[in-house]
């Protein structure tokens, strides 16, 4: 449950983000505007685990670690699908 109870968190966000940029994609915007979500799932990853590791720690912080673990590969994700050529 420790695995999955993260990665069940972060596919709400995951999949809207997703979403969000394969709908700025579809709209044929600039590169620099589809990459906006995957850049704040990176920062929002990093602030989890900053959180996780230096301010919970232990077992409770390890939870946040996988968190950002997991929306960091949202994030890896929504950075190739904005990354692709507009056709």
């Amino acid at each position: 449950m420790m695995i999955g109870g993260p990665l069940l968190i972060a596919l709400l966000p995951g999949v809207l983000i997703l979403m969000l940029t394969w709908l700025f994609r579809k709209m044929k915007w600039n590169k620099v505007i589809r990459m906006i979500p995957s850049m704040l799932t990176v920062i929002a990853a990093a602030v989890l685990f900053y959180i996780g590791y230096v301010e919970v720690r232990g077992f409770e912080g390890a939870s946040y670690l996988f968190l950002s673990v997991f929306l960091l590969l949202f994030a890896v994700v929504s950075y190739i699908l904005a990354k692709k050529p507009v056709q």
